[in-house]
């Protein structure tokens, strides 16, 4: 059917209009995906003068465990539910529940204030990383998804480097109450652009929810935590009430295990953990969030109260500890990607890790600034080496049809370790503190008030203390923090041992593209095996390059062709008609390049003219076909062993949706049914 040149022009500024809506709603999904993102780290250096301000130094852990635990808990309602119910108003509710819980943080007036409005702003934070991410996916055809995911990522290394400092920035200059204030007229833009501009169709999808098992999960959890915070603190090991938190959170787990057996859609498939690499691999996850958090929540205070920088400068100080995260997660993900090759890197990274535990012990009141930068580093670059690839050798080692909850699964495995990791620090911090605050001055006569107790609860004390009796102080808060990474060290050296019995086998194609999403932040993620598969396919799509996506494409197909002549024949094929000036007008491909093509499929009989236009002739055809068929089996070679015999019909049919997108094959509509002509 011809199409004249009018009509391919108004269809190129209604395709633009679409575009610019997309990019506005894409920027307002940034918007909320920064908020989420920027509050796991921005709290952080803020949290000595919260626990100065509102009392409560043996809770200070629970500010960001709260955050933590209810974020992962809620991860996989969010993404449910916005199946069903359309994940535009979903969206919409979480940025509402985040702003809700951000403006409650900020007028907090005690620590259980604080701790459970941060747990209602996790619950938002959850749905804002979940569904931001799924957005994505509907109002971004796959073969741009690339370039979108690359900006997501971005925004996931950028919270890691800004929210330290912005925290110290607010906590000095303004108040700490600001470190949640500032949410509150950025999630207002986001609140009101999604409203406006984002239009997507829902696709209604039906879920056996399993509300059951998310709640005993997140109920196992909470009791576990509450053991390892209020253990040896609040109450002694031996007590009932610490006795009965251990005997609940085992009976709570028993039944959680026995709701997963029945469950139509189980939050955690019990399954996966016959798999030794699922195992191990969470295992490990686990060890590397309770790491990272652990150590990211504590060293701030070390930084501010024992070496007296201000909450802005200790932003500065940890950014080797996130360079080094940022350069190694980076590094190792392009050479997992290029080579195949991964067990090096959760074996290196987790012995890093451990040595750079063992460094931060050796500080204390008198290193140095380039010292404690190097320890940082180390550390930092023992995390990153391993964090990239522990989704990838999930992904690599399940079937098909548990991609999705087995990348869920891991991820989810890092936060509740990220929860753990500091309410046990918390609890070794506050213990140690306790021990060596009595030990410094025991038998020494202080000041009015300035008891051990007193300095324990509010470190701003030691500024009241004589001259003499500082350095004892200082040197008991150093101790006690530093004791800490100390007793961490061993779990990382576990995390080494275990990752020894990892399995290396080849790696499949599409598991070599890694996300930021899954790797850099502890909330979990949430996509369904098909969201995960689309999502990479389509990013190794655009890595390749146009140019070479078609060279190789044409040589699959056995033709002698320009690459641009292929090109030029998937998109008749896709319109049915293409008058190559204009076409060149609107894509990427110079002139020169189209007319070349234009006149090589003239001259073999693939194309003739119709006036202005080409259109396929009976040969022609024949070859559009092959080079679409071409293409689809470039990407099901990625899938490996997944496109196998008896293979799923869902993975056939997506592996056809895709190679419509990549090479464009398939019509593409918008929402008002006129064919919507994109380069």
């Amino acid at each position: 059917m011809a199409v004249d040149t009018h009509g391919e022009a108004k269809d190129a500024t209604d395709a633009e209009h679409v575009s610019g809506n997309a990019l506005v709603s894409i920027g307002a999904l940034l918007l909320g995906l920064l908020l989420a993102a920027l509050d796991q780290t921005i709290v952080a250096t803020a949290l000595p003068t919260i626990v100065s301000d509102l009392g409560g130094l043996e809770h200070l852990s629970w500010v960001v465990t709260a955050y933590l635990l209810a974020s992962t808990a809620a991860t996989p309602l969010w993404g449910k539910l916005g199946d069903q119910y359309g994940r535009k108003k979903l969206f919409q509710t979480a940025i509402v529940i985040f702003l809700v819980g951000s403006a409650l943080c900020g007028m907090a007036q005690d620590m259980p204030q604080l701790i459970a409005f941060r747990a209602l702003q996790g619950l938002g934070g959850g749905g804002l990383m979940v569904l931001s991410m799924a957005i994505v996916g509907d109002i971004v055809p796959p073969r741009e998804r690339g370039r979108y995911q690359g900006l997501f990522g971005a925004v996931f290394g950028a919270t890691s480097v800004l929210g330290p400092l912005l925290g110290g920035l607010f906590t000095e200059h303004l108040s700490w109450r600001w470190v949640f204030y500032v949410n509150l007229p950025l999630g207002v833009v986001a609140l009101a652009v999604i409203a406006t501009a984002l239009h997507i169709r829902r696709r209604a999808a039906h879920h056996v929810i399993d509300y059951l098992g998310t709640a005993l999960i997140a109920a196992v959890a909470t009791c576990l935590v509450l053991v390892a915070s209020l253990g040896g603190t609040t109450w002694g090991w031996g007590s009932p009430q610490i006795i009965g938190l251990a005997v609940l959170g085992v009976v709570l787990a028993v039944a959680f295990v026995a709701v997963e057996r029945r469950a139509a859609e189980p939050v955690l498939p019990l399954g996966l953990f016959r798999l030794r690499t699922f195992t191990l691999a969470a295992v490990i996850s686990f060890i590397v969030g309770f790491a990272m958090f652990g150590a990211m929540t504590y060293l701030p205070t070390f930084l501010q109260v024992v070496h007296g920088i201000s909450p802005t400068m200790s932003g500065v100080h940890m950014l080797p500890m996130v360079i080094g995260l940022l350069l190694s997660s980076t590094v190792s993900g392009q050479i997992v990607s290029r080579t195949g090759r991964w067990k090096v890197f959760p074996v290196a990274g987790t012995a890093v890790t451990a040595i750079g535990l063992l460094l931060l012990h050796r500080l204390d009141e008198h290193s140095p600034t380039a010292e404690m930068s190097a320890y940082f580093f180390v550390f930092g670059l023992g995390l990153g080496l391993v964090m990239q690839v522990l989704v990838l050798i999930v992904q690599n080692a399940v079937s098909y049809e548990d991609l999705g909850v087995a990348t869920s699964g891991v991820t989810f495995f890092r936060s509740i370790g990220a929860s753990f990791g500091v309410a046990i620090f918390g609890t070794v911090f506050a213990s140690r503190l306790a021990d060596q605050l009595a030990d410094a001055f025991r038998g020494v006569r202080l000041p009015p008030g300035a008891t051990p107790a007193a300095l324990k609860a509010d470190p701003r004390g030691i500024a009241a203390l004589p001259p003499p009796l500082r350095p004892a102080a200082l040197h008991a808060y150093a101790s006690a923090i530093t004791d800490v990474f100390l007793y961490a060290a061993p779990v990382a050296a576990l995390g080494f041992l275990l990752a020894w019995f990892l399995k290396e086998d080849p790696l499949r194609g599409s598991v070599t593209a890694p996300d930021a999403s899954e790797t850099i932040p502890p909330n979990p993620v949430e996509r369904s095996s098909r969201e995960e598969v689309s999502r990479a396919l389509s990013v190794l799509g655009t890595r390749e390059g146009r140019r070479e996506v078609y060279r190789d494409i044409t040589e699959r197909a056995g033709y002698e062709l320009l690459p641009a002549a292929s090109w030029l024949l998937l998109r008749i094929r896709r319109y049915g008609t293409v008058e190559p000036g204009v076409l060149a007008e609107r894509c990427p491909v110079p002139l020169r390049a189209v007319l070349a093509a234009a006149r090589q499929v003239e001259e073999r009989r693939l194309a003739e003219r119709t006036g202005p236009d080409l259109v396929l002739t009976a040969s022609g055809r024949e070859v559009a076909e092959r080079l679409a068929k071409a293409r689809e089996e470039s990407l099901a070679e990625l899938l490996g062993d997944w496109w196998a015999p008896g293979r799923s019909t869902d993975l056939t049919r997506l592996v056809r949706e895709l190679t419509g997108e990549l090479c464009g094959s398939e019509r593409e509509r918008p929402h008002n049914g006129t064919v919507l002509k994109t380069r």
